[in-house]
């Protein structure tokens, strides 16, 4: 073979720049693996601290009465479903099955009520011109620097004299009444990132403000709904105050109030059952909030239209 039929040779300096390049790629990679591996048990490791208390609750159901308060350990050799017998059999003569149903009809009613109020005030604010519509709204956003224990007797007073205390009524009717000034301000502030050209397309054809919020308004505030909606359900499902104030009868208490009845000072005080029921109480809040979390994002975001 001729020197020029001869295969090129690549120079040693190029070959070993190459095996070097090499090299440094696989150790970044070990070492992105190594680190992704301690942040993943570092997040895990956090995680398990945060939800501790959420992990003991539901084993602690399982525990006996005499091991629940004596012991920081979640588990226990004698686990058993007594204390959820217990609490499904409810207390008082009212089964648990009383104080679910009227948490979700007062849970549900609250999510209609502040939704359907506090979108037709937040369009009135963000859509209709008219007189002092400005010196309005900042009147509504100053309400949320005032305490609610501010208004608690005179609204109890006000409430008495029209004889709705022991009735769903006075949990419900502000809910139907917009008193809301945080979620009429989170839709307020959704609807100033919707185009204006949407309404006056629709008033160029003929639709009034009805027609126009009904038809091309509402369906674009669907984020925004399902997390008001969210947030309602949520903090109405935990609510304790307004029922301790408002609901005298056994048989019209929701799950918070159900809740003390199983803790009594003056004599035996059954924290097995109680935790049962807290464990039970929880489960409709967290499949309502996965089902829906995703709506969360795009309505606290209010980037409005999206491509």
């Amino acid at each position: 073979m001729t020197p020029a039929q001869l295969p090129p040779t690549e120079p040693a300096d190029s070959r070993d720049s190459t095996e070097t390049s090499v090299q440094l790629r696989r150790a970044a990679k070990q070492r992105s693996r190594a680190g992704s591996i301690a942040y993943h048990a570092m997040m895990v490791l956090v995680s398990l601290v945060v939800l501790y208390p959420a992990i003991w609750m539901v084993f602690s159901s399982l525990k006996p009465h005499a091991e629940i308060l004596g012991s920081v350990s979640p588990f226990s050799e004698n686990a058993s479903l007594d204390n959820y017998v217990t609490a499904l059999a409810g207390i008082g003569g009212v089964s648990f099955w009383t104080f679910f149903w009227n948490s979700v009809f007062v849970a549900v009613m609250s999510v209609v009520g502040t939704v359907a109020s506090s979108a037709v005030t937040a369009y009135a604010l963000a859509r209709v011109n008219f007189r002092g519509r400005k010196i309005w709204f900042g009147l509504l956003v100053g309400t949320l620097l005032l305490p609610g224990h501010v208004t608690m007797i005179p609204q109890y007073i006000l409430f008495q004299q029209l004889g709705l205390i022991n009735t769903f009524t006075a949990l419900l009717i502000g809910n139907f009444l917009a008193t809301s000034a945080f979620h009429v301000f989170l839709i307020v502030q959704f609807l100033r990132g919707l185009p204006r050209e949407l309404d006056e397309a629709a008033r160029i054809d003929g639709a009034g403000h009805v027609r126009t919020f009904g038809s091309i308004i509402l369906p674009l505030l669907r984020p925004v709904l399902i997390t008001v909606a969210i947030f309602v359900f949520i903090s109405t499902w935990n609510e304790f105050l307004g029922p301790l104030l408002y609901l005298k009868k056994p048989d019209m208490y929701t799950l918070p109030m159900a809740l003390r009845l199983f803790v009594d000072q003056t004599s035996t005080s059954n924290y097995g059952a109680q935790v049962a029921m807290a464990v039970l109480a929880l489960i409709p809040v967290v499949l309502f909030f996965f089902i829906f979390q995703r709506y969360i994002i795009d309505g606290v975001a209010t980037q409005g239209l999206k491509g």
